[in-house]
């Protein structure tokens, strides 16, 4: 036990150790010469691995910003500082999967704990952006001043404009679509803002709210043991229930993934609200669901995947299945740029320490089945058809009603690919905003990441060309709506949902013809 215990000892403060040497490096300056050949680095990778790099961008173009960016690095930069000016360029390679991800501080055990017992700073709230303008779009704690609806000026006496100004560069969408960059900045300028000021405990705001000015302090608050106790039964009661596995209950956010219900009193209409393809339970879900639809007397589903950033392809492909009533196939074969390619994929990364032995065991397997896994066809190479997503059949219980579909900048990913799948094969009528997400696909799936020697940033790269099997628009931009409608402001802020209002309105007029297209 006290050899044990000394180990314990050693380990600890060994940890200590390495933490606080890894934060003394991210302070000193890495020689140009090193950050240049980052930027070769980088752009040999992609080159290697992306399997459409020069999709929204030429060849001439995107080497002649690498070529630009390396003239510029001219003496040493501490990693952060090289990030600002890399990871611009990346953005400019126009994928939506694709960033550049900026070295952050290490905490310590100890200050991984006390974090643990408070509350956020910035991450208690949801934000909108518009333009150059940060709004309070929730406020579930009710914090003093930060009133839903009031815009913040200033954080940390930086007016918002120059901060947004500063974090937009970072944030790019699929193609030349430009509806996903106000909803990714709404999430991630929190992150670049902690990312370049660190953890604080305070922070300094000025907000506008009904014309009045103030200056205050955000404080990030413990949480009681009482809280803390509190929080964890509610969330292991809801998560283990078996309504909560089935709609998968999101502990963070403390909702539901997705949902069922039939909003008007004659339930003719039913209304699914997905707000990820987790992958959780999905299978059961859209079993009852759809169980649930045929016995109701439900002609019209609407389908919401606003906000949704997309996620189990698996998922969206079973969805499909219960919302066709024919022979289909979901994506076409997924290519890769080399039998070698998907080699790289992280196999070991972001798992549990206690998985890697057995994942260790198992990699040979994987090699293996990953050697067979690829096909040659015209000097290019694809994935062999794994059967998920081959021709396949619908459900026997699937919907035969009309489909409205809501969409926004915020869908993205799987949830653009259904949206492409669903509009390409006239399935559904699509309502709200064009998609984040490209309308002829995307490049992720697997990713293989890769460190920077020089800077040790870190370059995940999509394996996989993902696309839906339709007649591709060519449009380098998201999935269109057949009914253009967008909210102001001002809306949003009151929670009025005026997309889904008009496609009740909709409803209620009984037309079978195809509104004209908002302009």
């Amino acid at each position: 036990m006290r050899h044990f215990a000394l180990l314990f000892v050693v380990f600890a403060c060994t940890s200590c150790v390495s933490v606080k040497r890894y934060n003394e490096k991210l302070e000193i300056p890495v020689a140009a010469e090193k950050l240049r050949n980052d930027v070769d680095f980088s752009y040999a990778k992609l080159q290697k691995l992306h399997p459409n790099l020069y999709w929204y961008i030429s060849r001439e173009d995107l080497e002649y910003k690498f070529d630009s960016l390396k003239s510029t690095i001219q003496k040493p930069l501490r990693p952060n500082e090289f990030y600002q000016k890399l990871a611009p360029v990346i953005a400019q390679i126009r994928e939506g999967h694709l960033r550049l991800v900026s070295n952050e501080k290490r905490l310590t055990k100890k200050e991984i704990k006390d974090l643990k017992n408070q509350k956020g700073l910035l991450s208690r709230y949801n934000f909108l952006v518009d333009e150059d303008r940060i709004f309070v779009l929730d406020n579930a704690d009710k914090i003093p001043n930060m009133e839903v609806g009031g815009e913040l000026l200033k954080i940390h006496d930086i007016p918002v404009k120059d901060l947004l100004g500063k974090y937009r560069p970072f944030v790019n969408s699929d193609g030349y679509n430009t509806t996903f960059q106000k909803y990714m900045l709404a999430k991630r300028w929190p992150q670049y803002f902690t990312s370049e000021f660190g953890i604080l405990d305070s922070v300094k705001v000025e907000t506008k709210y009904q014309n009045n000015v103030r200056s205050f302090y955000l404080h990030r608050e413990k949480m009681s043991a009482a809280e803390k106790k509190k929080d964890k039964l509610e969330n292991k009661k809801l998560s283990n229930s078996e309504t909560g596995k089935t709609r998968d209950y999101n502990i963070y956010t403390r909702t539901y993934n997705r949902d069922l219900q039939f909003p008007t009193a004659d339930s003719a209409v039913a209304y699914m609200k997905i707000k990820t393809f987790s992958g959780v339970y999905s299978r059961r879900f859209y079993r009852q669901s759809f169980a649930q639809l045929q016995k109701s007397p439900a002609k019209t589903l609407i389908i919401d995947i606003r906000n949704n950033l997309g996620g189990s392809l698996y998922e969206v492909n079973n969805l499909y299945s219960y919302l066709v009533s024919t022979d289909f196939q979901f994506i076409n074969d997924i290519e890769v740029t080399s039998r070698a390619s998907v080699f790289h994929a992280d196999y070991f990364r972001g798992s549990p320490l206690y998985l890697i032995p057995l994942q260790a065991l198992s990699y040979p397997i994987y090699l293996a089945g990953t050697a067979f896994s690829t096909k040659k066809v015209a000097h290019r190479f694809y994935l062999r058809n794994n059967g998920f997503f081959s021709l396949k059949k619908p459900k026997r219980n699937n919907f035969k009603g009309k489909i409205y579909v809501l969409i926004n900048g915020s869908s993205f990913s799987a949830a653009s690919i259904l949206a492409a799948k669903l509009k390409g094969d006239g399935r559904a009528f699509l309502v709200g905003e064009k998609t984040g997400g490209a309308n002829d696909g995307t490049v992720a799936g697997r990713y293989s990441t890769e460190k920077l020697p020089g800077s040790e940033l870190y370059l995940p790269i999509g394996l996989m060309l993902i696309q839906p099997h339709i007649n591709f628009t060519h449009t380098e931009k998201g999935v269109t709506p057949d009914f253009r409608i967008l909210p102001t402001i001002k809306q949003l802020l009151e929670k009025k949902d005026v997309q889904l209002d008009w496609i009740m309105n909709d409803l209620k007029k009984n037309k079978d013809v195809t509104p004209p297209q908002v302009p």
